[in-house]
């Protein structure tokens, strides 16, 4: 049964990578192992289920029924087999995550030992990284995220929501003086964080319920949460952040908060996994886990 189990897993993911070698390499086997189970399985299921050039792979009719099927198959497996060790309310096996730099560094990392001596068969992979990942093409049982989300192909829950604040740094008053007004912001500068450089940012803002946006100059544009909050600290223009990340700056006056009657729209985080009929039990524990962790940090709102 385990054999057929991993056969089924190897044909998925060389259906979702469109590559034998990829395939190999995120399951950490030969690739001509990854072949010979495909081989067998289409033996077993007397039809082929791949069609093969040099260049590519992808699913025939009966592959695509087949990929459906052995999705719901080794979800409603992993529940089970997952549901077991909740019972004992045990993490097991590896579970690998993405997570944006700054939350993985102030957040998750120094909470993380009781986990580990709590669930001493976990084995945690984590990636730290703030460009938009492909959940399933890089092999992530899950990614954190905060903001709006753009992909397709996966499911989200929503952990909760970031409240986000203005910040500049006291040099930065010193050279510019401090906003006040929404119409002074055309005099300002703006530290632009996007996930794509080349896209327009600007200044946002909730009122009467409804954000808005308030075009600003900006000369400095990053698209990392620690180079975006170096960067306020050098005095080179206004952010809007989360609390979480910075708090500590706003405690020690390294960071300055402006224009509080314009606040900036809170982040929704979201644990992001591969689509799938239902949530397994070993996501659900660290959804969980997480909200436990975030919960009572600074700007932070449980769902």
């Amino acid at each position: 049964m385990h054999d057929s189990l991993q056969t089924l897993r190897t044909f998925v993911r060389v259906a979702e990578l469109k590559s034998f070698t990829q395939a190999a390499a995120s399951l950490g086997i030969a690739r001509t192992q990854v072949s010979t189970m495909v081989q067998q399985l289409e033996r077993e299921f007397g039809c082929r289920l791949l069609h093969r050039t040099t260049r590519s792979v992808s699913l025939t009719i009966d592959g695509q029924a087949c990929y459906q099927r052995a999705l719901t198959l080794l979800a409603d497996y992993d529940d089970l087999s997952e549901s077991f060790a909740q019972r004992q309310q045990s993490l097991t096996g590896r579970l690998r995550i993405d997570m944006p730099l700054g939350f993985a560094r102030l957040a998750l990392l120094p909470a993380l030992q009781p986990l580990l001596d709590e669930h001493p068969e976990l084995q945690l992979e984590i990636s730290s990284t703030d460009r938009k990942v492909d959940v399933v093409a890089e092999g992530f049982d899950a990614v954190l995220r905060v903001g709006s989300l753009q992909q397709e192909g996966v499911v989200a829950r929503h952990l909760g929501d970031m409240q986000q604040i203005n910040l500049v740094a006291p040099s930065y008053i010193e050279r510019y003086g401090e906003p006040t007004q929404l119409d002074q912001l055309a005099d300002h500068q703006l530290v632009a964080y996007v996930a794509a450089f080349g896209q327009a940012c600007g200044f946002d803002y909730v009122s009467a319920g409804e954000v808005h946006e308030v075009a600003m100059p900006s000369r400095v544009t990053v698209n990392n949460s620690d180079a975006y909050t170096a960067a306020c600290l050098q005095g080179l223009g206004l952010i809007q952040t989360a609390k979480l990340g910075v708090q500590q700056f706003i405690d020690s006056g390294e960071l300055v908060a402006v224009l509080a009657q314009y606040p900036p729209p809170p982040m929704p985080m979201y644990l992001i996994y591969p689509h799938r009929r239902h949530l397994s039990s070993r996501l659900r524990q660290l959804s969980d886990w997480l909200i436990k962790l975030l919960d009572g940090s600074p700007g932070f709102s449980a769902r």
